[in-house]
């Protein structure tokens, strides 16, 4: 059975930081690319950050740059996403996905986690 489950989120001041991990389970885990994705109130879910299935790439969005960092343990079956300088409209729900490398038939989701930002 699959499984991705998100950890991590909650309320944080403007300017504070926190961790998402997210634990990987029923899959060859360092098979898949790794994503975050976000889903603020009334808009669609976009696309944070990437790590490639050996943590050797990564990506980000441009609000997000130089703020947050993916990285991956794939010994733990768990991707991280540290979270700096957080501002308000960093509030949603994140999404954990992963991405099967060369067969996109395989995509699985987390259930996600609320981050808000706020005072």
């Amino acid at each position: 059975q699959v499984q991705l489950v998100e950890s991590g989120g909650g309320l944080v001041q403007p300017g504070g930081s926190l961790r998402l991990s997210c634990a990987a389970s029923g899959f060859t885990f360092s098979s898949y690319v790794m994503n975050w994705y976000l889903q603020a109130p009334g808009k669609e879910r976009e696309l944070v950050a990437t790590i490639s299935s050996a943590g050797s790439s990564t990506n980000y969005g441009d609000s997000v740059k130089g703020r947050f960092t993916i990285s991956r343990d794939n010994a733990k079956n768990t991707v991280y996403l540290q979270m700096n300088s957080l501002k308000p409209e960093d509030t949603a729900v994140y999404y954990c996905n992963a991405r099967r490398v060369g067969n996109p038939r395989y995509v699985y989701w987390g259930q996600g986690t609320q981050v808000t930002v706020s005072y």
